[in-house]
């Protein structure tokens, strides 16, 4: 791990980016349509450089719950079904609202697991990403939360964003993973209980004891928390691929990111190291 910072830039041409809740919906659950309309815009300039995007979007409970004025995430799985419906039909409406704003066309993936586990649907999905991408569109992802469900013995769920957004990235060849949360990448300890924590800028190989620094979990709005996106980073390195942690709070920080900036936490596969600086 490499606490100090250093300049890291690479030569992306297809980038995924992944949104948590969090950076969608405020913690008294309104909407954070700021937020929504600067990732519009910064993915839109992207395409418009040249670049492929795919985003990979959390939110549809949280949306879902703000839409009917609920306070707290129910437990059941019909509810949380019933929320994610009421919320994803919400979430893609504003978002083609703001894409559409910047003339940015979008086109909408609902996934479940078992699309990947057979080669029919699965070449079917990366077909339609391609063509998508091939269209200057951004593909924007969420899992099928309505119907995707973990009791069956057939596992359809992901089981976080965090996971998915991985998947998609090592599925679709992309070259950058970039992870916003609302943390600006992973220290040494909890900054939140630590003041001495420390941003580590590198990381070449994730251990048990990483684990163990991470912990928690995420929000109440959402699943996720820093094991997820951990586990998300280890299978993007067993790729040999690499993915940046960083702050979701200003969208704008993407652009930073693929300009080099010293910015979150960028995990690198060991070999791959001494390849992407400078």
């Amino acid at each position: 791990m490499e606490t100090a910072s250093e300049n890291r830039k690479m030569n992306v041409k297809r980038l995924v980016v992944k949104v948590g809740t969090s950076s969608l919906v405020y913690p008294n659950g309104k909407m954070n349509l700021e937020t929504i309309d600067q990732l519009a815009f910064v993915l839109s300039t992207l395409c418009g450089q040249g670049k492929e995007v795919i985003l990979v979007s959390s939110g549809a409970i949280g949306v879902g719950l703000n839409a009917l004025r609920l306070t707290e995430r129910p437990t059941d799985i019909s509810a949380q079904q019933a929320l994610a419906s009421i919320g994803q039909s919400k979430l893609i409406t504003l978002f083609n609202q703001r894409f559409d704003h910047y003339n940015q066309a979008i086109g909408q993936l609902l996934l479940t697991h078992d699309v990947f586990d057979f080669p029919a649907s699965k070449q079917h999905v990366l077909d339609t990403f391609d063509r998508l991408l091939s269209m200057h569109i951004v593909p924007i992802v969420n899992e099928n939360d309505s119907v995707a469900v973990d009791e069956l013995d057939h596992k359809t769920k992901f089981g976080d964003n965090d996971q998915l957004s991985a998947i998609v990235a090592m599925r679709t060849d992309a070259d950058l993973l970039v992870m916003l949360s609302d943390t600006e990448g992973f220290y040494d300890a909890n900054p939140m209980t630590h003041d001495d924590a420390q941003l580590i800028s590198t990381i070449h190989t994730i251990t048990d004891d990483t684990y163990a620094v991470a912990g928690g979990k995420g929000s109440r709005y959402g699943t996720g928390g820093m094991v997820t996106k951990l586990r998300a980073a280890e299978m993007m390195m067993n790729d040999d691929k690499e993915m940046v942690l960083a702050s979701g709070a200003d969208p704008a920080i993407i652009l930073d990111i693929l300009a080099g900036k010293p910015l979150g936490t960028w995990f690198v596969p060991e070999r791959k190291g001494a390849l992407k600086n400078g």
